[in-house]
């Protein structure tokens, strides 16, 4: 069961064949609380009320006090609330006193406990001790390891009760449990109705109603309802981009960026149309490709010509081609747009600006749409057949084409 090698000190370590974490000496894996046991899930000590089996005695003592009140004799004279360990009670006093006595010389944060310092000061150094055997990610918390680790042993170890789907961490089970079950759903907003499972839920909705946006940004003064939101902006201002492709290097300001376009390089299409079954990257060109191929949810009709738009703001775009108006002007050369999105595109022209890049061949392109299309060459994948002859095509464009001149104007796509 164990494997014997050297540390870089050249002292002896044996190793964990399972886990292949180390240990100085041979007692240390086999001895009486023995590690092994972790593996082998043998339960030697057992709790005489529940009937819940522990590797160790100590787990088997702080099981029984923290669940079964054994031992409970250090009250809180501020809130009756009792603890197994007087070190646990000056603690959670803290919790009234606001005692912080453990403060961070980089940015003077404090906190109530020395371990609390020690992690967020790895914020400051980078540093992350503790890193995953299978794929070498490392973490500055060893919680953050744990539940990492779960992704490749496909372990679940929190079920719901009410539908059996399981969850790597407890918060994710919480969260499912009141979202879909609406269990603990206790917080309704008085201006709407609308319910939430916490308090803080409640609060940022509440903001909706009340217009507040506490939180400003010092370079432009943009205010935003929630403190993340205004993390993510001011990285417009600051040009950060944390989040980094480990396939293309293409870096990105906001975590879910990243993570859409990885799906690019895994060929991941995981929302697919229930009418015609093509498939996309996000939820949200799905959500425009029903609104636009299929009429699901159009209920914004132009007065001057009939045509039924998908939102109110694609109609007012569209309303400006009746009335000729062209509120974006380019500081350039003077041309006129009726869309702001539509300007910006034309600003790469002056600028140069190419921020679409090919993963496969490094051409860049100034719009994501000709990227879309051009990863199409790479990919083989052509979306687009024409109904009368079965050919298809790379972009929409095209198979329009090809339908004007082939086949006398027939517009009909499969």
């Amino acid at each position: 069961m164990t494997v014997l090698q050297r540390t870089r000190a050249g002292r002896k370590s044996h190793e964990c064949t399972d886990c292949r974490k180390a240990f100085p000496s041979k007692v240390k894996l086999i001895s009486k609380a023995t590690h092994q046991q972790i593996h082998t899930r043998e339960r030697l000590l057992g709790c005489s009320q529940c009937q819940k089996a522990f590797v160790t005695k100590s787990a088997l003592s702080c099981h029984q006090k923290t669940h079964h009140r054994e031992g409970k004799s250090y009250g809180c004279n501020k809130c009756g609330k009792a603890f197994p360990w007087k070190s646990k009670l000056e603690l959670h006093q803290r919790t009234h006193s606001g005692e912080r006595p453990f403060r961070c010389r980089v940015c003077d944060k404090a906190f109530m406990v020395q371990t609390h310092l020690t992690v967020h000061q790895r914020t400051h150094t980078g540093e992350r001790p503790y890193e995953c055997l299978d794929c070498e990610k490392a973490f500055s918390k060893k919680a953050q390891l744990v539940i990492h680790q779960r992704i490749h042993t496909g372990e679940r170890p929190y079920r719901c009760s009410q539908c059996q789907k399981a969850f790597i961490t407890k918060s994710a089970l919480v969260y499912h449990q009141k979202t879909r079950h609406s269990e603990g759903k206790s917080y309704g907003c008085s201006k709407c109705e609308k319910a939430f499972p916490w308090k803080s839920k409640l609060e940022l909705h509440q903001r909706t109603h009340s217009g507040e946006r506490p939180f400003r940004c010092r370079v432009c003064d943009k205010a935003f309802m929630v403190r993340t939101h205004l993390t993510v902006h001011q990285r417009t201002h600051t040009g950060e981009k944390p989040y980094e492709c480990l396939d293309c290097e293409k870096a990105f300001s906001k975590k879910a960026q990243l993570m859409v376009h990885q799906r690019i390089h895994a060929g991941e299409r995981p929302y697919e149309c229930s009418q015609c079954q093509q498939a996309f990257i996000q939820r949200s060109d799905l959500t425009n490709h029903k609104k636009t191929q299929h009429a699901i949810g159009k209920s914004h009709g132009c007065g001057e010509c009939g045509k039924v738009l998908s939102c109110k703001s694609t109609l007012i775009i569209h309303q400006r081609t009746h009335t000729g108006e062209k509120p974006f002007k380019c500081n350039v050369c003077d041309k006129a747009f009726t869309a702001k999105s539509y300007l910006t595109v034309h600003q790469r022209i002056h600028t140069g600006e190419r921020p679409y890049e090919c993963s496969d061949c490094k051409k860049a392109f100034a719009t994501l749409s000709t990227l879309i299309g051009h990863r199409r060459t790479h990919t083989g994948e052509r979306p687009y057949g024409c109904n009368e002859c079965q050919k298809a095509f790379f972009r929409k464009s095209a198979v329009l084409n090809h339908q004007q001149t082939q086949h006398r104007g027939k517009v009909s796509m499969q």
